[in-house]
């Protein structure tokens, strides 16, 4: 093990158990509280390559079939197709390794490779090449190849110096239960049908979630739906326990939002009831063996954020120490957690005990700057809230960050759609800015195969999934590739690829001067628009200061940028500019950083050493904005030099614990009290730490915890209402011992109670509302949540209409400018689906016979839409009969829909994917 790396190691255990090192100066308040450096877990500094077994390399052309026989719609192999086998595997990925390794990779990270359902003819039908509709979670995919090969290859890795990560599901596995009269159902919310024990009883499984007891359960009395199995797949699941249908959900599938999301099954897939012990204890007991009988050394952990939170505080503390106990002292698990708001994904490494998720919200600020040219401002703002993830065992410095995947597309492909027209040189070179602003930014950078050698691809999912050897798919063959000639014709393992040789470079560098992969980051310099933005990254025992500048815009920039000390010179690393620069008397260094790249400066010897240590004050400690079970605590540090802010909580007479440290300003963190009822005081102190380990402690300040907030989901506000009205909220910070009221008025009349819910995570009643109300009237809903020791909490009133009657035709105008509709059988038209049209319409409706206009009024197509019911949404693609190329055949937006009881009539514009409830100007 590297000396850096023993010592970062060495460090993160002493701050784990409370003895990082103190400062030499007694505080100045008192209190006996230390000064602490900001916590680096043993992997701040690894560099991934997330990698398809089926799409890398073929190694074995005898396992391509997996046994199962030469009809694709049974062995799942067809080369021919994007949504089958291809032919990669483990052999071939050992034989590739050192291409890896060229790379600068520390990690390979395989998408799933355990034994799939090769085929599940309802979806496309397509095949299990991707690893995600497991079946037996015990055995490699023999597709892929067998045990040995895994061994042979994480041997091969590990005698390179590089580790192997699994990708593991433990919210699903494949499709293989049924339900009575269907095979795949509609969501039934808990609320409309409760669980039920196997005597009948109604019961909230989350009262059991976390527990050792769970009740027991029957096929027959428990699910909304009898869940059934095939008799040839009774015994399809390994291990045993898997076959038991009561350890799932068993609820329908999800829609990807609320409760569903938690319990629904994904497109069918077979949802596991992640609240019961049994589940937990299996789940664990799998991926426990394959850390004792491989040597795994970690874990990516799909669909993280569908699983309840119980489950993830007992498995990701239990697998953590059981790898600790068989040797894997730096054995890592990230989780991926797809959403944008760090108030959400920081939840899993706070709350629920989980050492780190993929961070989305970096890959949206990444595309963001060096794809889509938004203001340097943004990335500012982006990174000021990194202490969303700090707490007393893991910060922000551990994420794995990426630029795209194999769910959302790949870098190249935003580059190409975020900048029509744009010429290679240029989509190259934002490409580049997009992997520098990875690797020197804090995180794990990883690298999606293919990206380093220019691959774009059509957008998400299939089409990001090319193969690095010659392809046989008409689409990738399509695909042009960035920075080369090549097409996937052909192999792509070209080492001197301009992107593979620059990622090389970054990980060279960033390995040479290892402050740059997890120094402290700092805040420099951003841009007003488009332009440079700049941050310096600073290893606390060296105390030199890297300077990093990354410009975004196409043309070069100039910027004095701050640094930690006066008349300092300055040695460029990397990037064009002069070799040496020196800073002025007040510490900036002016900078030219040419179009669309990056320079990077290290200083000349030591960031200055500070005399004593600055006063440090507590300047706020309130609710946070996002997540009321977090309470934002800020300081501030009357200094400029490089410090390190220890924060601390108290609670009643309790001891001091430590809440998390900072390393740059704004100094704050975002302490979970949801565990703390409504109205207890909390104290809070900062320790700041200068950079000769002279500390200072702030006076404390309190703060008291608040009531939970409550919010209604639904009824939408402005919508139209009638009939049964289903009424949702929900509670931050989610509690089961919850109860929600729910009242209702009608034209501004006395508030009426309308029913209570305890079922969590969503509460819901459905109000039945007089049938006499005139259309247009006003209709208010309020939720009130209370808590055992007597806390309530009122939401906002949501306001909404009473609707009139059933619309029975819905309108939706269409504009092209040029008036080039066509004719009413070979024009554009409406692909259409749901609940929402008439039957006797969807069934008229094909991708090759869309529904037609009705008549052209003022240069606007309209299509009358006969309804069966209007309070479902009636969903659409407009699209030429077959047509499926945006924008030539087919208009952009995806998959679009409105809610006619709301809007009956809408407008759509060409080239717009906005659906105006009004007419728009022309």
């Amino acid at each position: 093990m590297p000396v850096r790396r023993v010592l970062a190691v060495f460090a993160a255990l002493l701050a784990a158990v409370g003895l990082a090192t103190p400062a030499a100066a007694g505080d100045r308040h008192g209190g006996g509280l230390a000064g602490q450096h900001s916590l680096r877990s043993p992997v701040t500094d690894e560099s991934f390559y997330f990698v398809m077994a089926d799409r890398f390399a073929n190694g074995d052309t005898g396992n391509d079939q997996g046994g199962l026989g030469a009809d694709p719609l049974v062995s799942g192999f067809d080369p021919t197709k994007k949504g089958f086998y291809n032919g990669g595997d483990l052999k071939g990925l050992l034989s590739r390794i050192d291409y890896i390794r060229g790379l600068g990779t520390t990690s390979i990270w395989l998408t799933p490779s355990f034994k799939n359902k090769a085929v599940q003819l309802e979806d496309g039908p397509s095949a299990g090449y991707h690893g995600y509709w497991i079946t037996d979670f015990t055995q490699i995919d023999p597709h892929l190849g067998t045990n040995q090969d895994l061994r042979a290859l994480i041997d091969a890795a590990h005698g390179r110096g590089m580790k192997v990560y699994f990708d593991i599901i433990t919210n699903h596995t494949a499709d293989v239960i049924g339900y009575e009269g269907s095979a795949r159902r509609g969501y039934v919310s808990k609320d409309a049908v409760p669980y039920r024990t196997a005597a009948g009883a109604p019961f909230d499984d989350r009262d059991y979630a976390g527990k050792a007891s769970f009740p027991a359960l029957s096929p027959a009395t428990s699910f909304p739906y009898t869940p059934v199995l095939d008799p040839a797949e009774q015994n399809l699941k390994v291990p045993a326990w898997l076959n038991d249908v009561t350890l799932y959900h068993n609820r329908g599938d999800t829609t990807f939002v609320g409760e569903n999301s938690y319990y629904g099954d994904f497109f069918g897939l077979d949802d596991l009831f992640t609240e019961h012990p049994r589940v937990v204890a299996g789940m664990t007991d799998i991926y426990k063996t394959w850390i004792r009988d491989f040597g795994v050394d970690g874990f990516r952990i799909d669909t993280m954020k569908h699983v309840n939170d119980e489950f993830w505080q007992k498995f990701g503390p239990e697998v953590l120490d059981y790898a600790h106990r068989h040797g894997k002292r730096e054995f890592f698990m990230f989780g991926e957690v797809f959403d944008t708001t760090k108030s959400f994904t920081s939840h899993f490494t706070t709350a629920d005990k989980m050492q780190a998720v993929l961070d989305f919200p970096f890959q949206d600020a990444a595309r963001g700057f060096a794809s889509r040219g938004q203001a340097a401002g943004q990335l500012a703002t982006f990174f000021a809230g990194d202490d969303w993830y700090t707490d007393a065992d893991s910060n922000v410095y551990q994420l794995p960050t990426f630029l795209g995947n194999h769910d959302m597309g790949r870098i190249g492909h935003f580059v190409t759609t975020d900048n029509p027209g744009a010429g290679d040189t240029e989509l190259l070179a934002r490409d580049r800015l997009a992997h520098e602003l990875m690797y020197f930014s804090r995180g794990n950078p990883v690298i999606y195969y293919g990206d380093e050698q220019g691959f774009t691809g059509a957008g998400g999912d299939q089409n990001a999934r090319q193969t690095m050897f010659a392809s046989q798919v008409a689409d990738y063959l399509d695909d042009d590739l960035l920075g080369t000639a090549a097409t996937h014709a052909q192999d792509n393992f070209v080492a001197g690829h301009p992107l593979y040789q620059s990622i090389s470079s970054l990980a060279a560098l960033t390995r040479a001067h290892p402050a740059l992969r997890d120094g402290a980051q700092v805040h420099r310099y951003a841009a007003d628009g488009p332009g440079v933005y700049a941050f310096s990254r600073l290893d606390r025992r060296d105390q030199r200061e890297y300077l990093v500048a990354l410009n975004n815009s196409e043309q070069a920039q100039t910027a004095a940028i701050p640094t930690y000390a006066a008349g300092r010179g300055f040695q460029r690393l990397y990037g064009n500019g002069p070799a040496h620069i020196k800073s002025t008397a007040d510490g900036a260094l002016t900078l030219t950083v040419p179009a669309l790249s990056a320079v990077v400066y290290a200083m000349d010897g030591r960031v200055p050493g500070s005399k004593a240590a600055p006063k440090v004050t507590i300047t706020g400690a309130a609710p946070a904005d996002g997540a009321r079970g977090r309470m934002h605590v800020t300081a501030d540090v009357a200094g400029s030099s490089f410090y390190e802010v220890a924060f601390y909580a108290q609670t009643g007479n309790g001891q001091w614990r430590p809440v998390g440290v900072d390393d740059n300003p704004p100094y704050q963190v975002f302490d979970d009290v949801s565990d703390l009822r409504a109205g207890t005081p909390v104290r809070y102190k900062a320790v700041v730490l200068d950079n000769r380990d002279h500390t200072a402690t702030s006076a404390a300040r309190t703060a008291a915890v608040p009531a939970p907030l409550v919010s209604i989901e639904t009824p939408t506000e402005g919508s139209r209402v009638r009939g049964s009205v289903e009424v949702r909220a929900v509670v931050d910070p989610e509690r089961a011992t919850h109860t929600v009221a729910f009242e209702r008025r009608i034209g501004g009349g006395a508030w009426t109670p309308i029913g209570s819910d305890t079922t969590s995570p969503v509460y819901t009643v459905f109000d039945q509302l007089p049938a006499d109300v005139a259309a247009d009237t006003p209709i208010e809903y309020r939720a009130t949540v209370r808590e055992p020791n007597g806390t309530t909490a009122t939401s906002q009133v949501r306001r909404v209409r009473s609707a009139g009657p059933q619309a029975t035709v819905a309108t939706l105008h269409y504009l092209r400018p040029a008036g080039d509709y066509g004719d009413q059988d070979t024009g554009w038209g409406l692909h259409m689906w749901g609940d929402a049209v008439d039957p006797a319409v969807l069934a008229q409706v094909a991708w090759d016979n869309p529904w037609p206009w009705t008549r052209i009024e003022g240069g606007w197509a309209e299509y009358e839409i006969p309804l069966a019911q209007d309070t479902q949404p009636v969903n659409f693609i407009m699209h030429l009969p077959a047509g499926d190329s945006v924008p030539d055949t087919r208009e952009p937006g995806g998959d679009r829909s409105f809610l006619p009881i709301n809007s009956p009539e809408v407008w759509i514009v060409q080239g717009d994917p906005t659906v105006y409830t009004s007419r728009p100007p022309a």
